[in-house]
């Protein structure tokens, strides 16, 4: 049983690279094609080794989806405040530095998971039944604690900005986009939805103005240990606080756990000494929390039965219970494929990176959007691209307004909140 075991982790590390490097095939629809096909084509095997297989392409995908988001722009929904930062690092011939400090970042929140997993057993579960509560405004007026804490951060989130109209415009707008496509009656929504205001749009505007890479710097692209002990050690804080009460929290992504990390850091006494030092301090932080969420979502399955991911979302309905035994190999996998996927993200990344000013990237951009789009015409039909084209555009005039493409995350958060509101 340990060598299936072993064979379907390593299945799970290559789905996991191709949902990485694939924009618009995220580790949820997989898992979904998984989970449909469990009890048909693969009646014959052990929810064990499914479950092994799910564990892994999920930890991967959070490694190795920075590279498109750095080198193409099209991120998925946990790694699209990569795109602003990595870009940049792009333009100056350091994609693969960019690639390098989220990586980085990815693989301190496994030693994170490690240190918090059995620990938060006494912690969480109070968490979680003290947020599903209701709390009493007045003797017949009442107010959902999820819902309460969701509008708290929303505002925190908006409250960061330098243009806070304009940031609630984003918010609400977006919002009013997700709540009306999420009432649809179409397959997969979040794919065209997403896709829309944090891919295309993206592509489109990199079309549009024909976006030149340098040459890439590819040699000595791995940071020294003194280089990264402060980008580390500010991404500890953030992502150990942060990440693991947004894992319990709907509509919240790493992207949101990223920021507030970024802010309690800075509260605590982080200082930047430049423009470039925040960027890279924000990658590692990312990158952190783009892991540690998804592995904390293992870890809230086990405990409160939470299903904050479409990978835990399938765990559960494979496994049924989720056992003690069962949770123990699930953090040996987590921990085992993100350290191979470390690896796996530094080398390909950094062959991308030889080869990336010498492809017509305007070209790529056409290729890679024309794909968005079948794969959506598949999946989702022509309602699918119909909510494409209006999420694009939304997506687009979004970005014109400067502000933190995390504020386009309303769209989850605004449905999310009205839902726990019961409006």
């Amino acid at each position: 049983m340990l060598i299936e075991i072993i064979l379907f982790m390593f299945l799970g590390i290559l789905f996991g690279t191709f949902t990485g490097l694939i924009p618009g095939i995220h580790t949820n629809l997989i898992s979904t094609i998984i989970l449909s096909l469990s009890a048909s084509a693969f009646f014959f095997l052990e929810s064990i080794y499914l479950i092994a297989l799910i564990t892994s392409m999920a930890i991967t995908h959070t490694f190795v989806s920075f590279i498109p988001s750095v080198f193409l722009g099209c991120p998925d929904t946990d790694t699209e405040l990569s795109v602003l930062p990595g870009h940049e690092m792009l333009k100056r011939g350091q994609g693969q530095e960019a690639i390098t400090l989220a990586s980085y970042g990815g693989l301190l929140a496994i030693i994170i998971l490690i240190i918090i997993a059995f620990p938060s057993s006494k912690i969480i579960p109070q968490v979680y039944s003290f947020l599903s509560k209701n709390l009493l405004l007045t003797e017949n007026i009442s107010i959902s604690i999820m819902a309460l804490f969701l509008i708290l951060i929303s505002t925190l989130l908006i409250s960061l900005e330098k243009k806070k109209s304009l940031a609630l415009l984003v918010f609400f707008l977006t919002g009013a986009l997700g709540f009306g496509v999420l009432n649809l009656n179409l397959n997969e929504p979040l794919l065209p939805l997403l896709t829309g205001l944090f891919g295309a749009s993206m592509l489109l505007m990199t079309i549009k103005t024909k976006t030149q890479i340098p040459k890439q710097n590819t040699e000595n692209q791995k940071p020294a240990l003194k280089e990264m002990t402060s980008p580390l050690a500010n991404a500890f804080l953030g992502s150990f606080v942060a990440s693991p009460l947004l894992s319990l929290l709907p509509g919240l992504g790493s992207g949101q756990a990223a920021i507030i990390g970024d802010t309690l850091s800075r509260k605590l006494g982080k200082s930047f000494e430049d423009k470039e030092t925040t960027q890279k301090d924000f990658l590692v932080l990312l990158g952190a929390t783009n892991t540690l969420v998804m592995g904390f979502s293992f870890v809230a399955l086990y405990l409160v039965s939470r299903t904050r991911t479409g990978a835990a979302a399938a765990i559960e309905q494979i496994a049924g219970e989720i056992t003690p035994p069962l949770f123990i190999m699930i953090l040996i996998i987590t921990v085992l494929s993100g350290t191979i996927s470390f690896f796996i993200t530094l080398n390909l990344s950094g062959h991308i990176s030889k080869k990336i000013n010498s492809i017509n990237y305007t070209k790529i951009s056409m290729i890679t959007l024309t794909s968005l789009i079948m794969i959506i015409a598949l999946v989702s039909g022509i309602k699918g691209i119909a909510v494409l084209a209006i999420s694009t555009l939304t997506g687009i005039y979004c970005i014109s307004l400067g502000v933190r493409r995390t504020n386009m995350m309303g769209c989850l958060l605004l449905p999310t909140i009205i839902f726990y509101l019961r409006i």
